[in-house]
């Protein structure tokens, strides 16, 4: 890791993906110790399969009330990242997926929002912080 940059070759695909983490997550890891490979390891220090990683990390999900599990969490940055206006490559990218599939329904359900809203506005040609007038003059509250 070099500030804050990390490549991970992932187990499943093989792709390497490279990623910038956030800097919490950064200084955590800056903070243990490290090497070449990070093992996770399990209640009698032996390295936790990833199933087994998988089931604790839902399991202090919801002893925190969150109702998610790692995949959940994944689900949830892609989605993020799509509304914050990553394209279906970067995407790609970013988790390690190839074709553009699983990156195009995160991108197009994020565009179908942005777009729904910004054509909205247009409907009246005004700022939805603005109320919209009536056909009899009367003022609507366009929320």
């Amino acid at each position: 890791m070099k500030d804050g940059v990390i490549a991970v070759r992932l187990e499943k695909t093989g792709e390497l993906v490279t990623i910038r983490m956030a800097p919490p997550l950064a200084a955590t890891i800056a903070a243990g110790p490290t090497g070449d490979r990070t093992d996770i390891a399990g209640e009698r220090r032996r390295t936790t399969t990833t199933e087994g990683f998988g089931n604790r990390f839902r399991d202090w999900c919801r002893a925190a009330g969150i109702d998610k599990s790692a995949h959940g969490i994944r689900k949830l940055a892609a989605t993020t990242a799509a509304e914050n206006g990553a394209t279906a490559s970067e995407l790609d990218a970013m988790f390690g997926w190839s074709g553009g599939g699983i990156a195009s329904i995160q991108t197009r359900a994020a565009n179908r929002k942005r777009l729904g809203l910004a054509a909205s506005n247009k409907l009246v040609g005004t700022d939805p912080e603005n109320p919209i007038p009536s056909p009899n003059g009367q003022v609507r509250d366009s929320h």
